[in-house]
């Protein structure tokens, strides 16, 4: 029985996939839509939203963009790796990736700490609902992220990970940088 090899200049197979290809265009339309909402809303009360977003500390938003801009750096490293069969660098970068994703969370953390002890919740006004809502489901796939490439990092490990799981998982990985490149300009800059 003759066995089809995948065409990795295929459309339909593309680095990780359809599927996960498929999956970061609905999360990007989901954020997008969100943000245009947000957008929307803003220009009903500019003035709160502008005095909400100078509460914020675009400083933490620009070292979190850093940490994930450059963990999102060492993903492609780790996968370049990993296809020059390097796996001891693959796994090394990888930890590298996931060092920048949970140095985010706890820069993440800290910024959400120092907001809940402001009084600055989710009910506080609808810029602070946004900025929650927005941040929080952002915070949920890094998370998930974390949670893949510890799979991966087993995987490179046990020398068992297969290459689109490797460009699944830099996909999503990928993704979370994006959404936080909207995310913090909007938020942290523009309103």
């Amino acid at each position: 029985m003759e066995t089809t090899k995948i065409d990795p200049k295929n459309i339909y197979y593309p680095p990780g996939g359809i599927l996960m290809w498929i999956l970061i265009f609905l999360e990007l339309i989901t954020f997008g839509a969100a943000l245009i909402f947000l957008v929307i809303n803003s220009k009903e009360d500019p003035e709160i939203f502008h005095q909400s977003r100078l509460s914020l500390n675009a400083t933490y938003g620009a070292i979190n963009t850093i940490f994930l801009l450059t963990s999102g750096f060492f993903m492609a490293t780790t996968v370049h790796h990993f296809k020059t069969n390097n796996f001891q660098k693959a796994s090394f970068y990888l930890n590298i990736t996931m060092l920048g994703g949970f140095l985010f969370l706890i820069l993440k953390s800290v910024e959400y700490y120092l907001k809940i002890n402001t009084g600055y919740t989710i009910g506080y006004n609808s810029f602070y609902t946004f900025y929650w809502l927005l941040t929080g489901f952002h915070v949920i796939h890094v998370i998930v992220g974390l949670v893949i490439l510890l799979f991966m990092q087993n995987g490179l490990k046990n020398k068992t990970a297969l290459l689109e799981d490797v460009e699944a998982s830099a996909a999503f990985w990928h993704m979370c940088d994006l959404i936080w490149l909207l995310l913090f300009p909007t938020l942290y800059l523009i309103l």
